[in-house]
């Protein structure tokens, strides 16, 4: 990813990612995944649902740190075949200077669905 800013877009269009918090509920390895991966389930309550998802997260989560916390993803993008595993959602994160992923969350506990704003 450029440090840059990217092109601007119209406020509608950022109304059409659908950016939803949820709880890990569930976190296990991914051994099947090309790179080092972890297999998440996520609840987003009760419109949304649980959801899957794979994510390169391994430098800086083990699958028991996870259990519980909250973070945010992309619920709306179409499902991708990550080996064996149907990925529902893209877990949201940013680089660290390593360029390994930091999640994204609330600094305090919202509702699991609540929608970004």
């Amino acid at each position: 990813m450029s440090g840059g800013a990217s092109d601007t877009i119209a406020f509608d269009d950022f109304l059409k990612v659908d950016i939803r918090v949820g709880t890990i509920m569930q976190a296990e390895p991914f051994p099947e995944a090309r790179k080092p991966a972890l297999k998440l389930r996520i609840d987003f309550g009760p419109d949304i649902g649980e959801r899957k998802s794979s994510a390169q997260i391994t430098a800086h989560y083990t699958p028991g740190s996870l259990v519980g916390r909250q973070v945010l993803a992309v619920v709306n993008f179409p499902p991708r075949q990550i080996g064996p595993m149907r990925s529902e959602v893209l877990v949201l994160g940013l680089a660290d200077e390593a360029g390994e992923i930091v999640l994204i969350g609330p600094g305090h506990a919202v509702p699991d669905g609540a929608r970004l704003c």
